[in-house]
This record gives structure tokens, C-alpha cells and sequence, in this order.
């Protein structure tokens, strides 16, 4: 599984951003795809994740309500929509996905990153 996002760039606060993440490879194991985003100075922290086949979707407490996760599976591409940012917003985003094998064996595949800045 191989895994690009797009969409980065930099916002003033209060302004919009999307980014999408499309999937290539062998997807069909594939059941949950998500978003994580990595702060300078601190760890990678969850963001929002998508069950494919029961339309289910978590969010981290810190931007619900504000980003959303969507996918479209006729493109392999997922977006995260995210609307009135913060600065607390800036970081590096990563889009995931969890891949199920034979024997319940499971394995996260990541993009490469793209960043976000949110200005004052």
C-alpha cells in the first residue's frame, strides 16, 4: 500500500484547508484510513479516522468539530477537511491506513507527510 498526500500549504487562522491522501497498491484488506498530524517538538498525535465498510468515523477531541474525514472510494483518495484553524494547528500531517492480512495479521501504512501552517 502507498500512500501521498497533498494539500499543504499555509493559512491564516480562521481560513480552510484540504487535504487528500490517495491510496495505491494492493487495498483490499484495507479497512480503517485516517490522519495523523506531528507538531514540532512533540509526538505524533491521532486525528480523525474512517471504518470503510461501516461508514464510522473518530475524532481526536482537539478538532472535533471543526475538521472532517470523508473518502472517496471510486478515486482510492481520503480528504481531511479542515475549516476555522488554529496556529495549534501547524504540523506536519501524515494520512494512514490499516491493512488486515491472513491470520488477522494487521499493518498501518503511511504517507510521507505534508506540512501545515497556521498563522496568526
Amino acid at each position: 500500500v502507498q500512500l501521498v498526500e497533498s494539500g499543504g500549504g499555509l493559512v491564516q487562522t480562521g481560513e480552510s484547508l484540504t487535504l487528500s491522501c490517495l491510496a495505491s497498491g494492493s487495498l483490499g484488506g484495507v479497512d480503517i484510513r485516517g490522519w495523523y498530524r506531528q507538531a514540532p517538538g512533540k509526538e505524533r498525535e491521532f486525528i480523525a479516522s474512517t471504518k470503510l465498510h461501516w461508514d464510522l468515523s473518530t475524532y481526536s477531541d482537539s478538532i472535533k468539530g471543526r475538521f472532517t474525514i470523508s473518502i472517496d472510494n471510486s478515486k482510492n483518495t481520503h480528504y481531511l477537511q479542515m475549516t476555522n484553524m488554529k496556529p495549534e494547528d501547524t504540523g506536519v500531517y501524515y494520512c494512514a491506513a490499516r491493512r488486515k492480512y491472513r491470520g488477522n495479521t494487521m499493518k498501518e501504512y503511511w504517507g510521507q507527510g505534508t506540512q501545515v501552517t497556521v498563522s496568526r
